[in-house]
């Protein structure tokens, strides 16, 4: 169900280098993420009765690596993955959906955490943007989904929406990076009041600010990677 059309010019050095510097952040955000919610704050469960916050700190580990690290991965793929381009086509597919699952399981978990621990739900900004954000997440997917693979809409419909839903894919992607960013922000702030009073300066603390610093040059370098500035025909359109 590809686009007939000229086949996309192949990746420059300078985006070779471009994606490289996306990969290691993204890997290094996931490792960050798994430290601080494993070593610092005791580790992940769906289920906990003795400490709730287990069951919490599934959120901002599903969250990262769903919208954030799959769907940074799925936007790349298209210029880091050396294969045909309808598999890159399904590659990029399969990483946004399991990227939406884990985003999907990630607000399960956080709603789960509130609903045991007597914690009224969207009273935040930042769950207001990460509701609104997930849900376009999901739309993105499924218009991508119905348009490009199945049933898959006319040729010329396809060459109209195709700019469109790279735009918007990268919005929401971006959406994604900032709504990272107020969590962080927020669960500091919470860390840091009473009653657990985590001393600003010490470990737990700047591991947290360096995460956020880590995942926002993530979606920097996304960007970077995706948006064409050598005059060549993107190959990151989804």
């Amino acid at each position: 169900m590809d686009m007939k059309g000229p086949p996309s010019a192949p990746p420059s050095k300078k985006a070779d280098a471009r994606t490289l510097v996306a990969h290691v952040l993204a890997a290094a955000a996931a490792a960050l993420v798994l430290l601080w919610c494993v070593h610092f704050r005791g580790g992940l469960a769906f289920r906990s009765t003795a400490d709730k916050q287990l069951i919490f700190n599934v959120h901002p580990v599903l969250m990262l690596l769903g919208p954030i690290v799959l769907g940074g991965e799925a936007i790349l793929c298209y210029r880091s993955l050396p294969l045909a381009r309808d598999a890159r086509k399904k590659a990029h597919l399969a990483l946004h959906a399991a990227g939406l699952a884990a985003g999907a399981l990630g607000v399960y978990a956080v709603f789960k955490f509130h609903a045991e621990s007597g914690i009224p739900n969207l009273y935040s900004l930042h769950s207001w943007v990460g509701i609104a954000t997930i849900s376009l997440y999901a739309i993105q997917w499924a218009v991508g989904f119905l348009a490009f693979f199945f049933p898959g809409a006319s040729p010329a419909t396809r060459r109209t929406a195709l700019p469109w839903h790279a735009v918007a894919g990268l919005l929401v992607f971006v959406l994604a990076v900032g709504t990272a960013q107020l969590g962080f922000l927020e669960k500091l702030t919470f860390l840091q009041g009473p009653p657990l009073r985590l001393p600003k300066y010490g470990a737990e603390a700047m591991l947290v600010n360096f995460t956020a610093l880590v995942v926002l040059l993530l979606g920097v370098a996304v960007v970077l990677a995706t948006v064409t500035i050598d005059g060549t025909r993107s190959n990151t359109i989804m």
